[in-house]
């Protein structure tokens, strides 16, 4: 059995386009500083209105609203419906990412998703757009963790620990892909090897030397 049995990826930054840099053109539109968005979510904490729409509590209808007050909080104003639909449209998946997965599963690896995102829906059964990533992408993985529908949200500990437990393979044997940080801290910390997602190329290059396996050619 090869040292590593499963691959974690992230979604947003890593198997589809990243909503940071969606973020940081319309922070350049409204004049803002760089990063001023990210600041009013870190500002905000975990019982701001960003974590609660990650982890299930808030829909996009109701975000909107308490979003803004935590942005005016911090002295900026922000038209949230508008940031969010930018953010949808931008969740474009990225072919060689797709490909590279396929790769994975055709070697014998088993291959999660693991994602922060909101449900814009009444929260309830089935309350996930139908055009959410999990939706588009479910196909391509076999196991599908959503912060949203777990009520958790990276860099909780514990959703490193839900992934590798509906996998069936400990940390130890798991690969986990991030374009944040301070979401691949965690992972490491359980023992999970992690790979930073700045060039999508350069990531897989990356992963592609621990598995012993071709994935960009």
């Amino acid at each position: 059995m090869p040292a590593i049995a499963a691959v974690v990826f992230d979604i947003g930054g890593v198997v589809q386009d990243s909503p940071l840099h969606v973020i940081a053109r319309y922070e350049r539109e409204l004049g803002l500083e760089a990063n001023a968005i990210n600041r009013v979510v870190v500002a905000a904490g975990e019982q701001g209105a960003w974590a609660r729409l990650e982890r299930g509590e808030l829909t996009i209808q109701s975000f909107c609203a308490p979003f803004e007050a935590d942005c005016r909080a911090q002295g900026i104003e922000v038209d949230a419906r508008h940031l969010m639909a930018k953010i949808s449209e931008a969740s474009v998946p990225r072919p060689r990412m797709l490909e590279a997965i396929r790769r994975i599963r055709a070697d014998g690896r088993r291959v999660a998703a693991l994602t922060n995102n909101w449900v814009t829906a009444a929260p309830g059964p089935g309350s996930l757009d139908n055009d959410t990533a999990r939706s588009r992408l479910d196909p391509h993985f076999d196991v599908f963790v959503e912060s949203a529908v777990v009520g958790l949200r990276k860099p909780d500990p514990r959703i490193y620990a839900l992934v590798c437990e509906k996998l069936g393979v400990p940390p130890a044997r798991v690969a986990f892909l991030d374009d944040i940080g301070r979401n691949l801290k965690p992972a490491r910390e359980l023992g999970m090897a992690t790979i930073k997602v700045d060039d999508p190329d350069q990531a897989l290059r990356e992963l592609g030397a621990l598995l012993e396996l071709d994935l960009v050619s």
